[in-house]
C-alpha cells in the first residue's frame, strides 16, 4: 500500500543485477524473494519505509528485457514501465561486474527520455577493489554512479542520503495511513484459478501480470483500494501446490510467502477453478485457512464457464453441499473474473467475514445463551456423571475465543461441542469466521 502523499522510488534494471536484494536491505526485512535464477520478480512489488525520517515507498520490479517474444519477460517490461511511469525517483541499477550491457543502454535511454529524477546505482561493489570499474557507468549520461553492494550493505547509507535529497519537500509528507483499519485480504488458491485476473478486474488497471501460464504470480503482492468507504489491502499470492509437487527453490519459497501471507491476513479468499470442480487441493487450502483461524471466502471463478448450463449448475452445487460438509459457515461467492461478474460480491462479503471476526459477545447475553441450550438439551451422563456446560465468556476476538466452564469438561462428547458451535452460530452468525472453544472445570472458591 502508498500512501496518498508519500513519495514512490521504483529500482529498475535487468534481470540478475540485485534489485530485490536492494528492496529487501532497504526496507530492511526479507520481503521480495531472492535466487540466482534470473526473472524471479515479476510483478511491482511495494512496501513503505523511510530514511532519516522521510518516509518513502519503494517498488521492486521484474528484470527490464526489451524486445522479448517471451510472453512473461514482455508482460514483465510492461511492469517496470508502469512502475517507471508512477515513480517519483528512479534507482536504475546496474552490475560492476558485467559492465555496461545492451539492455543497460537501452534502459538509460528510456530514463534519459522519461526526465524524471534518476540515481544510477552500480551494485555488487562489495570493496574499495571494485570501485574503478565502476566510473564507466558515467558513459550511461545519468550523472555520478553511487556505489553499493546489496548484499553487504556497503554504501546503503549513502545511496539513501542522496535519494531522499531529491524528493521535493511535500513527497516527506506521508499521509494518514488506513492500513490501521484497512481489511487485508489474501487472494489464494491452486496456480492458474485467475487470481490475478480478478485483482486486475477489481483495479480496472493491468496491474497485476496475468498470462495462462500456470504459476505466473511468484511472490505476494499488496494493493491498496477503496470500496463502499472502506480500505481494503489486496495481497495476490502465488499458486498453492501439493508440497510433492513444488518442484524448484523458488517455487518453494513462493509457497512458503503464500502461507505467510495467510498468516498475516485478516480475510483469505480460496479461489476455485468452476470449470474444474472443487478439488482436494482447494479443500486442503481451505483448511489451512482454517487451522490459521483466519475468515475464509470460497470465490468460484470462471463461473461463466457453468452457469450457462442448469444441468452443469445442479451437478457444482451437489458436489459442493457434499464436500463442504461441516464447513456450512464457509460462505461461497460464485464469479467471473474475466466478465466481471459478481467480483464486487467478493468484497462486501469480505467486509462482512471481517467484521465477523471482530465481534464480541457481552458475557450475560452469552450465559443466556448457554441456559437456553440447557433447556433444550443436555450432555449424555458418562459413567454415571452428569455433564453439564454452567458458563461461558468470550475472552477474545479476531479470531473469536470463548471459554466454557462445565462440570466434568473432559468427559463432553465431541459431537455435543459441535452442537454448541452450531447453535452458537445460529444465535450470534460468525459467517466464516473459524471458532476456538475451550472448556475448563468450573472453578472452586
Amino acid at each position: 500500500m502508498t500512501g496518498t502523499n508519500t513519495a514512490i522510488i521504483a529500482i529498475v534494471g535487468r534481470p540478475n543485477v540485485g534489485k530485490s536484494t536492494l528492496f529487501n536491505r532497504i526496507i530492511r526485512r526479507r520481503e521480495a524473494i531472492v535466487d540466482d535464477e534470473p526473472g524471479v520478480t515479476r510483478d511491482r512489488k511495494y512496501a513503505d519505509t523511510d530514511w532519516e525520517g522521510i518516509p518513502f515507498t519503494l517498488v521492486d520490479t521484474g528484470g527490464f528485457v526489451p524486445g522479448s517474444s517471451d510472453t512473461i519477460e514482455s508482460g514483465v517490461t510492461d511492469q517496470v514501465r508502469a512502475a517507471i511511469d508512477e515513480a517519483d525517483l528512479i534507482l536504475f541499477t546496474v552490475d560492476v561486474r558485467t559492465g555496461i550491457t545492451d539492455v543497460d543502454d537501452h534502459v538509460a535511454r528510456l530514463l534519459r527520455k522519461n526526465g524524471k529524477p534518476c540515481l544510477l546505482v552500480v551494485n555488487k561493489v562489495d570493496d574499495a577493489h571494485f570501485e574503478p570499474d565502476a566510473a564507466e557507468f558515467v558513459r550511461l549520461g545519468l550523472g555520478e554512479p553511487v556505489t553499493v553492494s546489496s548484499m553487504g550493505g556497503r554504501g546503503i547509507g549513502d545511496l539513501l542520503s542522496a535519494a531522499v535529497s531529491l524528493l521535493k519537500p511535500d513527497q516527506g509528507e506521508k499521509a494518514d495511513s488506513a492500513d490501521a483499519d484497512s481489511v487485508r485480504l489474501a487472494v489464494i488458491g491452486r496456480p492458474n484459478v485467475g487470481k490475478s485476473t480478478f485483482v486486475n478486474a477489481i483495479l480496472g488497471e493491468k496491474r497485476m501480470l496475468v498470462t495462462e501460464i500456470p504459476g505466473t504470480t511468484r511472490d505476494a503482492v499488496d494493493v491498496h483500494i477503496r470500496h463502499n468507504e472502506e480500505d481494503f489491502i489486496l495481497i495476490d499470492t502465488a499458486g498453492m501446490r501439493r508440497r510433492s509437487r513444488v518442484t524448484d527453490g523458488v517455487e518453494y519459497y513462493s509457497t512458503l510467502r503464500t502461507h505467510r501471507m495467510v498468516e498475516e491476513c485478516d480475510v483469505a479468499c480460496v479461489f476455485a477453478d468452476g470449470g474444474e470442480g472443487l478439488t482436494q487441493q482447494d479443500m486442503r487450502i481451505i483448511v489451512r485457512v482454517i487451522d490459521a483461524r483466519k475468515g475464509v471466502l470460497l470465490v468460484v471463478n470462471k463461473w461463466d464457464l457453468v452457469r450457462r448450463s442448469a444441468e452443469e449448475r445442479t451437478r457444482w452445487h451437489e458436489s459442493l453441499d457434499m464436500k463442504m460438509h461441516g464447513l456450512d459457515y464457509v460462505p461461497v461467492v460464485f464469479i467471473s473474473s474475466k466478465t466481471k461478474y459478481h467480483i464486487r460480491q467478493v468484497l462486501d462479503m469480505t467486509s462482512h467475514i471481517a467484521m465477523e471476526r471482530r465481534k464480541r459477545i457481552p458475557t450475560p447475553e452469552l450465559n443466556r445463551f448457554i441456559e437456553d441450550i440447557n433447556r433444550q438439551a443436555q450432555p449424555a451422563a458418562v459413567r454415571g456423571k452428569r455433564v453439564r456446560v454452567l458458563y461461558g465468556t468470550q475472552t477474545g476476538s479476531a479470531p473469536p475465543r470463548f471459554v466454557f466452564f462445565a462440570s466434568h469438561p473432559d468427559l463432553l462428547k465431541e459431537n455435543y461441542r459441535r452442537f454448541l458451535e452450531n447453535q452458537l452460530r445460529d444465535a450470534f452468525g460468525f459467517d466464516g469466521v473459524p471458532l476456538s472453544m475451550s472448556f475448563k472445570s468450573r472453578s472452586r472458591k
